[in-house]
């Protein structure tokens, strides 16, 4: 109410000279008119940062499947497992500096039984892990506020976020600024029970691995490289070459479709593309 006592001092001094030329009761009119408007107004909730209209565009493709268009980027989402499939999105040259939004949400658009239960951190040496980072995002603020919503995140192993997923992402970040990318990702459930620490607190099992595609230039220039990591521990940075596989091994493993051409899904390089010196990877 502070702000409405003082916007009742500050009409009311600006209405002083005024006042002796103006009529009492018009004076009181403003008056009421200024109360009404201040009282009225909406402050956002620092708990609701999204406008509705801002989660995704959910398009249902089956009873368990949506997907779910956001600024940029799309998931695929499997509302059994409660958690994304796919994601995929186009890198562009880097030209936006907007920094990474720190707190997470779930998207008002989704049903509610298709996402966690939870925005909470994982624990147990698990990140609340970015299947399309942020930093990918930052020509634009709400793109990058939709990618902390919970229909954008998994639990991954905190050495493998920071590790070799990591990677390839700084890999991505770079080779951005030579040619237009496109990047397809995805995530490999399987049945380790083990890690399925978080059932009870946020609905979704651990996935045992995560998948990633990307896709640069065309037609006999084009290039391709992909990772099939485990969610462990052990997927360090250093270890991203050992999780190389070939477009038509990852194919067969995840049942996706990549579109890239015949030659391409044959080859699988002898080791990551390196990143180029004097990257900019933030």
């Amino acid at each position: 109410m502070r702000y409405i006592v003082t916007g009742f001092l500050l009409v009311v001094s600006s209405f002083e000279i005024q006042a002796r030329t103006s009529d009492t009761e018009q004076i009181i009119r403003f008056i009421e008119k200024y109360s009404s408007e201040a009282e009225n107004s909406k402050k956002v909730s620092p708990r609701s940062p999204f406008p509705k209209n801002q989660g995704a565009k959910v398009t249902k493709l089956s009873d368990s499947i949506l997907r779910l268009d956001y600024e940029g980027f799309s998931v695929w989402l499997n509302c059994k497992k409660r958690g994304a499939m796919k994601f995929r999105y186009n890198a562009q040259h880097d030209n936006g500096n907007f920094k990474r939004y720190k707190k997470f949400h779930l998207d008002p658009n989704v049903p509610k039984r298709c996402q966690q239960k939870s925005f909470r951190g994982y624990g147990k040496g698990y990140d609340r892990g970015h299947l399309v980072p942020a930093n990918h995002l930052d020509y634009s603020r709400n793109a990058i506020r939709q990618s902390n919503y919970m229909t954008n995140v998994l639990p991954q192993a905190a050495n493998m976020n920071r590790g070799a997923w990591l990677r390839t992402e700084e890999i991505t970040e770079c080779y951005r600024d030579i040619d237009e990318l496109l990047i397809i990702g995805g995530v490999i459930w399987g049945d380790n029970s083990a890690d399925d620490y978080f059932v009870q607190s946020h609905g979704v099992k651990t996935p045992d691995a995560y998948w990633k595609v990307i896709i640069r230039g065309t037609g006999q220039d084009e290039r391709a490289i992909a990772w099939i990591v485990p969610n462990s521990r052990e997927a360090k940075r250093g270890q991203l070459d050992h999780y190389l596989v070939s477009i038509e091994e990852l194919e067969r493993v995840t049942g996706e479709k990549i579109p890239v051409a015949d030659y391409a899904k044959h080859d699988k390089p002898q080791r990551t593309w390196i990143i180029p010196r004097g990257c900019n990877k933030g």
